[in-house]
């Protein structure tokens, strides 16, 4: 248990920023649930669409210190490719 004034304050920090970055790390799976399953319906468009929509998400996930840089481009990276092998 922390016993000095700013272990304390440094504990009711960390739990503000963990619910802050769960909620965070949440919101963005649900855009890259939207865009797998658009790609699983096989609907070029609804997948384009959720792909436009997700990558802003993704991408303020790594300005916040929420994703690292490579994941969310290798994430980003590997959606679209999936999406534009729908069109073929």
């Amino acid at each position: 248990m922390a016993n000095s004034p700013q272990a304390k304050k440094r504990a009711r920090e960390n739990e503000r920023r963990f619910a802050v970055n769960k909620a965070r790390r949440s919101r963005i799976r649900t855009y890259l649930r939207k865009v797998e399953e658009a790609i699983a319906s096989g609907d070029k468009a609804a997948a384009e669409a959720a792909l436009r929509a997700a990558q802003p998400e993704i991408m303020r996930g790594v300005t916040k210190g929420v994703l690292h840089k490579n994941t969310a481009a290798r994430k980003v990276s590997r959606l679209s490719s999936r999406v534009k092998a729908l069109g073929v």
